[in-house]
């Protein structure tokens, strides 16, 4: 993962959490930072993803990961990803439609 240097103002309760974290992770206070902030950015994505915002492809693009993942990391955060019943119901009437022709 390319990265690159980004100036920025962070509240001190979230330092405090990255402290914490990088206490008990055993990691630097800057990997805790970043692992917090990447766990923000895959929740946000997700409920893009359950939303229909982006596709579930879009998604593993952008965290750098699998469909499969995509899925598993849905159940851990308890986001809903899939067709909703209206969307389910949709699909058999179309498919029923198109088995008649």
């Amino acid at each position: 993962m390319q990265t690159i240097a980004y100036p920025l103002r962070i509240p001190e309760e979230i330092v405090t959490l990255a402290k914490l974290r990088a206490k008990e992770e055993y990691v630097d206070q800057a990997t805790a930072l970043r692992q917090l902030l990447y766990i923000g950015a895959e929740e946000y994505i997700l409920n893009l993803v359950a939303m229909g915002r982006i596709s579930i492809g879009r998604a593993a693009d952008l965290l750098k990961t699998s469909i499969q993942d995509i899925y598993r990391l849905a159940e851990k955060h308890g986001v809903k990803l899939g067709a909703t019943a209206e969307q389910q119901k949709k699909s058999l009437e179309t498919a029923k439609r198109l088995l008649k022709r």
